[in-house]
């Protein structure tokens, strides 16, 4: 498998070069395409800070996590991609460990689950939508995940490309599994650590985040 890992990154000078340094030490990430969405603090020279090969830089206006994640689509090279954040919530060591079922050919669509991992005590509310999201998908596509909005989601290039994403936030997250479930994709779930941050640690989503994944999950049920 040649691993391209896409990071959109947004104002997060305090944690990118300790993401990025932990990134390009896991040995089946070949490509890392980091987007830039316009931050306006540091980032940019924290992520020049780390000197590796597998590193691409791509700066843009700001435009949201969905436009970055589009953007990267479009460098990347590998015949796998995953989707980063970096903000240290999710652990590149586990990166491994949702590569093996497709390498082994359980799976040809792997989505890491916070919920079935070790993690940090999360915020209440942020565990009720999650829930309240998760609930909504499994019903309107029968299925049974258990993380849908993770971050962590291993993907064939072309299978994410042919999905023509048009999310610009949040909404990705919810936009990709239900166009995955839609097509008749099966998603194949492995328990991964998750630290989550609160608000005053620079976490972004926010309830109304939630309002709009519901649209989302909507809108992709229906128009089947």
């Amino acid at each position: 498998m040649q691993l391209s890992v896409i990071v959109p990154v947004y104002n997060e000078q305090a944690t990118v070069r300790q993401l990025l340094t932990r990134l390009v030490k896991v040995p089946q990430v070949k490509q890392v395409v980091v987007v830039d969405d316009g931050s306006t603090d540091k980032t940019v020279r924290e992520i020049n800070q780390v000197k590796s090969s597998k590193i691409e830089l791509f700066k843009k206006p700001n435009g949201g996590k969905g436009s970055a994640v589009r953007l990267g689509l479009t460098k990347v090279t590998g015949d796998y991609v995953l989707i980063q954040d970096a903000d240290l919530e999710y652990d590149p060591t586990d990166i491994p460990a949702m590569i093996e079922p497709v390498l082994n050919g359980k799976a040809k669509i792997v989505f890491g689950s916070r919920f079935l991992g070790p993690h940090l005590n999360l915020l209440f509310w942020h565990r009720v939508g999650n829930s309240l999201l998760n609930f909504l998908v499994n019903i309107l596509f029968n299925t049974t995940l258990s993380d849908m909005e993770t971050c962590y989601k291993l993907v064939p290039t072309q299978v994410l490309r042919d999905l023509n994403l048009t999310s610009h936030g949040f909404d990705l997250e919810p936009e990709i599994t239900c166009k995955l479930l839609r097509h008749g994709y099966k998603i194949y779930e492995v328990p991964i650590s998750y630290m989550g941050r609160d608000f005053l640690e620079g976490k972004k989503i926010t309830w109304q985040d939630g309002i709009v994944a519901v649209g989302v999950i909507l809108k992709l049920a229906v128009n089947r």
